[in-house]
């Protein structure tokens, strides 16, 4: 079958195969061309494992430092029906690579939320590791079942305690609109919070802890976002934010009582923003995402995940020198999206910017091919009129 892009209300429901392995190669060659991670990780776990952020750690830690690694990741395979999801098609991708360069990866189609899953990780990780070294918690999820009480929580992008009302844009359709959306629930927040905040990155640490299975210099990190205060009211001071300020306060719990004994140490590393899943229907966000390239990207300071994780990596958790932090004890690997300069003059383009200058203002064009570069479209290289045999591709052939 021929598979082309479908997006709806912006979201794209379908994934190109041959795409996804080449974009999974090209980051794999970016870490390979920045040479070895020295003193980098040795046995590392990787939850949210598929895309953005965790995948790039993934790569990072085995192609950079020589690692072995386990992922887990919960996406959908193939059909005869169509494609499965980009995760899905990135992390066979990425098994591929690591068995043609000697490096070990075992990866879980699995619900990471689970108790279940777990239980059989950390078995995982007893027969093959034997301890880790490193856990990255990416994980990206809309709904949660808490493994305790059973009950199902979906998490919402909403303001707190007024409507919310700002510019926005539609990327793929070169729009400039205003967007409102109400305020959430006290229901809403607290179920954000169980889904997107520290609880399950604690139960993670904990099971293995339990077992055991955490080496001497454990290190954990959990990604976060802050951004610009144009964003606050629906980001930071908004019910995802509420989430992000329980996943910063699991650090002191698990630095007090899980890591101390290890000398082991829990960060929450702030990441630059990116182009998501999400970022083409959350307000605002997508304004501020297509500004913020067209600034860095004429400063020469733009980064995608992998350049962002190769960074975080080489010059922040393994540079050899104590892990750098701001004084909450957050690793600021958006200092540059944050620097005074870009900051200013993406305030400027805000103010300015309508639907007449939209594509002169603001990189929307960089906006649209990553988001379907996510997808396995818009790679170069690839032959997107090909034919696919998708249920060969999905068994990894």
């Amino acid at each position: 079958m021929l598979v082309k892009p479908k997006i709806i209300n912006n979201i794209c429901l379908s994934s190109h195969p041959v795409g996804c392995a080449a974009d999974v190669l090209r980051q794999v060659e970016y870490v390979r061309k920045n040479g070895r991670i020295d003193h980098g990780p040795r046995h590392v776990l990787i939850i949210g494992s598929s895309t953005g952020y965790g995948l790039a750690s993934r790569i990072s830690a085995a192609f950079g430092a020589g690692a072995k690694t386990i992922g887990v990741a919960f996406e959908k395979a193939g059909s005869e029906k169509g494609p499965g999801t980009a995760g899905f098609y990135n992390t066979i991708a990425f098994d591929r690579l690591a068995a043609q360069e000697g490096l070990f990866s075992l990866s879980f189609n699995a619900d990471a939320f689970s108790t279940e899953t777990k239980t059989e990780v950390a078995h995982a990780v007893k027969q093959h590791l034997g301890k880790i070294d490193l856990l990255i918690y990416s994980l990206a999820s809309p709904v949660r079942t808490d493994p305790v009480d059973g009950v199902q929580y979906r998490s919402v992008l909403k303001p707190i305690g007024s409507e919310y009302v700002a510019k926005s844009i539609d990327p793929f359709k070169g729009e400039v609109k205003i967007a409102t959306v109400a305020p959430a629930t006290p229901e809403e927040v607290q179920a954000t919070v169980k889904v997107m905040g520290g609880e399950d990155w604690q139960l993670w640490v904990e099971t293995l802890a339990q077992q055991g299975l955490l080496s001497e210099g454990f290190q954990t990190v959990a990604y976060s976002y802050i951004g610009p205060k144009v964003t606050y009211p629906f980001y930071r001071s908004g019910t995802i934010g509420k989430a992000k300020e329980h996943l910063e306060a699991t650090v002191r719990t698990l630095d007090n009582s899980v890591l101390m004994p290890l000398g082991g140490k829990a960060y929450v590393s702030v990441n630059k923003a990116l182009v998501t899943r999400a970022s083409a229907v959350i307000p605002a966000v997508s304004l501020y995402i297509s500004l913020l390239y067209k600034v860095m990207k004429s400063k020469g300071i733009h980064e995608g995940c992998i350049e962002q994780i190769d960074r975080l990596f080489r010059t922040r958790l393994y540079s050899g020198k104590p892990v750098s932090t701001d004084e909450q004890g957050l690793i600021r690997i958006d200092d540059w999206e944050m620097r005074s300069d870009v900051q200013a003059e993406i305030a400027s383009l805000w103010d300015q910017v309508d639907a007449s200058n939209l594509k002169q203002l603001a990189d929307v064009a960089g906006f649209e091919k990553d988001f379907l570069q996510l997808n396995g479209f818009a790679v170069p290289g690839v032959d997107y009129e090909a034919d696919l045999d998708v249920a060969v591709l999905e068994n990894g052939a």
